[in-house]
């Protein structure tokens, strides 16, 4: 971690410093430097997922599941995800049963939420629609990320939550995703014994649902 952190760390805080410049910057220059801050960011991205992911995979001290207030960790996420989306002004509703909790591991539950909801901001045009649910049955709990974005061609569904695996290559680079998102949810939902079922259609728009057993769903 701290070998591949320090050298990205150190060009960071150059581009940082070049760019508080940018003033007395050539536009050629400046467009270059920009382009090397985004992708410094992007490669500090990836070590951080690349991390989160090797810690999930090797982990074998047994964390103590704590009752997690999904409702509330729901509102933080689609407060993020508005102000990631700005730009791209889309309705993100969230609709959520604030009586059904959960046992299991906050920091990992919100990495796997958050990034189904950041791909579908990132995958979803202007003015689209993004419906973030939670709600439980006899069963299981559920928790689903809908939109109306460019979907997924059902071939690629099987292979999603591979380490790296795009369903489309040049859109997933200009969106600057690191390919590890899907992984990573799966070694969550892992984690608490749940699954990720995925659907979606090609120019309608996809759902990713998390479905957890009863066993850890506390009323």
């Amino acid at each position: 971690s701290h070998e591949l952190r320090t050298p990205l760390t150190v060009l960071a805080g150059y581009l940082e410093a070049f760019l508080a410049n940018a003033e007395s910057l050539s536009p050629r220059w400046l467009r270059a430097l920009q382009q090397m801050d985004a992708q410094t960011g992007r490669m500090n991205n990836l070590v951080n997922d690349l991390l989160l992911l090797s810690r999930l995979e090797n982990e074998n001290v047994q964390q103590e599941p704590q009752r997690i207030n999904v409702n509330a960790l729901l509102g933080q996420i689609r407060n993020e995800a508005i102000a990631v989306g700005l730009e791209k002004h889309h309705d993100i509703t969230l609709e959520c049963d604030a009586t059904v909790s959960l046992m299991g591991l906050e920091s990992n539950l919100r990495s796997a939420f958050s990034n189904l909801v950041t791909n579908a901001v990132k995958y979803t045009p202007a003015h689209g629609r993004i419906r973030i649910r939670w709600w439980a049955d006899d069963k299981h709990a559920y928790f689903s990320v809908s939109d109306n974005g460019i979907g997924i061609d059902a071939h690629h569904i099987p292979r999603l939550t591979e380490r790296f695996y795009r369903a489309d290559a040049a859109r997933s680079t200009a969106t600057g995703g690191t390919g590890l998102g899907l992984a990573i949810v799966k070694h969550v939902l892992l984690q608490h014994h749940a699954h990720l079922d995925i659907s979606s259609t090609p120019g309608k728009g996809s759902t990713f649902t998390c479905v957890f057993p009863a066993a850890i769903v506390v009323r």
